[in-house]
């Protein structure tokens, strides 16, 4: 039996909207704290910096969740460590360390929905995805875009939209300062 084709894909959209929504959910615990947004945002596309290799150095010859920077324990080991030297050495904001980490793990989760990652790697190779998405069209994209986890990533996209025009309005409507 042959096995139907599978489109070669990855959340394309998503990542930085979904660590909008990190930080924003973070920002409620740590108030008093600038940079937490910006921490989880950078942390949930951080990931993808293999794209660069991926297209100018390995000419595309190696998907790019093969690659280090796609291991969810590498970003585990990583952030633990981390977050043990800046404890030792007194950092006095711990809290975006693990924020970046824990934004650069929900990029891990996000993929997994519909393109395989190897959770275990380097211990095994096996790789993890809820769905696999058919190669229905002969463009990878196109086949991604009209699979119905596409919708997912417009949901946390209008999500983050949503917190972003929120936080606008709370803005606009608090007082000023010296007025």
């Amino acid at each position: 039996m042959e096995h139907p084709k599978r489109a070669c894909h990855v959340m394309l959209i998503a990542h930085l909207p979904s660590g909008y929504i990190l930080g924003s959910f973070a920002r409620r615990q740590w108030r008093e704290m600038s940079g937490v947004v910006t921490a989880a945002m950078i942390g949930s596309v951080i990931p993808d910096v293999d794209m660069l290799y991926f297209h100018f150095i390995d000419g595309r010859h190696i998907h790019h969740h093969a690659y280090i920077t796609h291991w969810p324990l590498f970003w585990a080991a990583t952030g633990i460590l981390s977050l043990s030297a800046a404890r030792l050495l007194g950092w006095p904001r711990p809290a975006l360390i693990g924020i970046f980490f824990a934004g650069a793990m929900l990029h891990m989760v996000l993929d997994t929905v519909a393109s395989p990652i190897s959770w275990l790697m380097p211990f095994d190779r096996h790789a993890f995805e809820f769905v696999a998405v058919p190669a229905t069209y002969g463009n990878w994209v196109l086949s991604f875009v009209l699979h119905w986890t596409f919708g997912l990533e417009l949901l946390i996209c209008a999500w983050a939209l949503w917190l972003v025009s929120a936080r606008s309005a709370a803005r606009i409507a608090a007082p000023q300062k010296g007025t």
